[in-house]
């Protein structure tokens, strides 16, 4: 700043010029000149350096759950009428949606007589399994877990939980896509370890335009 004063106020001029007539005491007037022009003007060679100067990397990370085992489930998405097996017209309407980036299948099922409930379904990739959590209006827990069969068909049960025991009810809910773009949900329970089932629920979804 105080050599840019000097020359704003013309004193390094002055002795620039006056070394013309005292040559033998000014002489290094020129060079000084030149020293002080190479730090007020910037260098082409600083320049090339900083713009090759390596940038960090802004690459965005890819979606925590865009795998296709987070994907599995992606049948049951939409809105669908639910018609209960035996009857002629839909019962229930079932809301699915992903959410949360796609990491969440969050369920909203609510039936003509006014029941509720919902659901939140998620692929746990360090256990390798879907687990779903169902909580209903009538307090109603449900605990599942599981994946695909074979078949596509998306298989989840309490037998396959960490908490399970010998001896408890077992849950065991078949999700299975259609040719037609409907999914059947069967839920099944057993009271003798999985020699017998009964029928909790049996529905076909169709879902709406």
């Amino acid at each position: 700043m105080r050599i840019r004063k000097m020359l704003d106020t013309g004193i390094l001029s002055t002795a620039w010029a006056s070394s013309d007539s005292r040559q033998g005491r000014y002489r290094v007037s020129p060079l000084l000149g030149a020293a002080l022009a190479t730090l007020l003007v910037p260098s082409p060679l600083t320049a090339v350096v900083q713009a090759q100067s390596p940038t960090p990397s802004a690459a965005t990370p890819p979606p925590a759950c865009a795998s296709d085992n987070h994907s599995a489930f992606d049948f049951w998405i939409g809105t669908w009428d639910v018609t209960a097996a035996g009857q002629d017209q839909p019962s229930a309407v079932n809301r699915i949606s992903r959410e949360h980036g796609g990491c969440v299948i969050h369920e909203d099922y609510s039936t003509k007589g006014g029941y509720t409930g919902m659901s939140m379904s998620f692929y746990d990739a360090a256990r390798k399994k879907w687990h779903q959590t169902w909580m209903g209006a009538d307090g109603g827990a449900l605990f599942i877990e599981g994946g695909l069969n074979e078949r596509g068909e998306m298989v989840l049960s309490n037998r396959n939980t960490p908490y399970f025991k010998e001896g408890m009810k077992i849950n065991r809910v078949t999700w299975t896509p259609m040719a037609d773009g409907s999914v059947r949900q069967h839920w099944q329970a057993s009271m003798d370890g999985g020699n017998t089932w009964s029928v909790v629920f049996d529905g076909l979804y169709v879902k709406r335009p």
